[in-house]
């Protein structure tokens, strides 16, 4: 099973309904190998490895590098790895998230920590900086006073103190030929818009960057509604077009792509899932008090006509999008155990599929980290989809770059 699902992505195949179109077999039984519930044949392996070898050929040639700030568990660069990049340096300041970087990526090269206390010069120079930095207030009043006064000000003062200052900062010392920056949906709203309108103006007028921006839904590629900005810069104008980004069906990958079978078709993972069957671990089962809690919570905002309450899926479902906070009653997204039993949590593993990673993702961290963990990455084959559309222009600005600088020393 590993093999199969790591081959597709080694080919490019990110999503279902591109492997069955490719291999011309069905989505079902794309699904079934996924799955581990039949095994491919050999003929359909070696077409994946053929297809990854030129898909690895292709790239090798203008191989580039990149950085991976607020990295997490290395979303990002998994992302940007199956693109044919290299990273070069990592920032992540949870040590747990740490412990999943590095039980996942074999670097000889230690995780850097806290961003804000590394020296730019000392960052390896890099032709695409990746970060999914976290938002934070900007404070506007301080430029406002300076404007009223006449003073001129600099990038420094409306991003001083928040984590998007040492973006910029490491921008602006390396000038990477590219970059790719990941948010929640609503940093285009936040502080009625202002947020926004700094980080844009920061990167194209102050830094010279172009700038393309779009909102994306990860049930394009997995069983899970959520929306995050990608915001795409390059250092000079390219072609660069949002239209050439390939986005499957939304909704077409389900929850049955995700959820442990059940049935011994699947390997048995512990602590996820155990006995001969491979069943689900009864500890993910709700108690019969929690089950009772977010019943009665559900039903008494729905009297009073708000939204709120559980999200209850099936094998034929997606998901909303997973929080941080799933550990805390996993509320969000119940998997149904049908009529008369409680629901239960996902598991750790189960959260990883719904996010894009490999069934070879390590999780050597508490249940309540892998939580908080997946909760906070990004939903991969999102942002190597978007990377997909960034490499020709990143290789053009890497020769652009080589030849300006042949010239200069001629």
């Amino acid at each position: 099973m590993t093999n199969f699902n790591e081959l597709l992505l080694q080919a490019g195949l990110q999503n279902v309904s591109d492997a069955a179109s490719f291999l011309d077999y069905s989505e079902a039984m794309i699904y079934r190998w996924k799955r581990g519930e039949d095994t491919p044949r050999h003929s359909v392996l070696e077409l994946l490895k053929k297809e990854a070898s030129q898909r690895a050929q292709t790239k090798a040639p203008g191989s580039f590098t990149f950085i991976d700030l607020f990295a997490g568990i290395g979303g990002l660069r998994s992302a940007f790895e199956r693109n044919g990049g290299r990273c070069v340096f990592t920032s992540e300041w949870d040590r747990f998230s740490q412990q999943t970087y590095a039980a996942n990526f074999r670097d000889n090269r230690p995780i850097a920590g806290d961003v804000r206390e590394i020296d730019a010069a000392d960052i390896p120079e890099h032709n695409v900086l990746v970060a999914g930095f976290p938002c934070q207030p900007f404070s506007i009043a301080g430029v406002s006073k300076k404007n009223s006064l006449g003073r001129s000000h600099g990038f420094e003062d409306e991003t001083q103190g928040t984590l998007f200052f040492d973006v910029l900062r490491i921008l602006k010392h390396h000038k990477p030929e590219a970059f790719l920056l990941e948010n929640v949906k609503n940093l285009k709203s936040h502080d009625k818009g202002r947020t926004f309108e700094v980080i844009m103006r920061k990167l194209s007028e102050e830094l010279g960057y172009q700038i393309h921006t779009m909102v994306i839904d990860a049930q394009h590629f997995v069983p899970q509604h959520r929306e995050r900005i990608a915001i795409v810069g390059f250092k000079n104008s390219v072609p660069f077009d949002w239209s050439k980004l390939n986005l499957p069906p939304k909704g077409k990958i389900k929850m049955s792509s995700a959820l442990h079978s059940e049935d011994g078709n699947e390997p048995a993972e512990e602590p996820y899932t155990c006995g001969p069957l491979s069943e689900v671990n009864a500890k993910y089962t709700l108690s019969d008090k929690l089950w009772q809690y977010l019943q009665n919570y559900a039903a008494k905002h729905k009297a009073k006509g708000n939204g709120f309450g559980f999200g209850l899926v099936g094998p034929d479902d997606v998901a909303r999008t997973l929080s941080a906070r799933y550990y805390k009653d996993g509320s969000e997204i119940l998997v149904s155990r049908g009529e008369g039993n409680n629901p239960r949590r996902l598991t750790p593993r189960e959260c990883a599929r719904i996010m894009g990673y490999p069934e070879s993702f390590k999780i050597p961290v508490s249940d309540t980290q892998a939580y908080k963990q997946f909760g906070n990455s990004v939903a991969v084959p999102v942002f190597a989809a978007v990377a997909e559309i960034m490499m020709p222009h990143v290789y053009s600005l890497m020769t652009e770059s080589r030849e300006h600088n042949i010239g200069r020393c001629a």
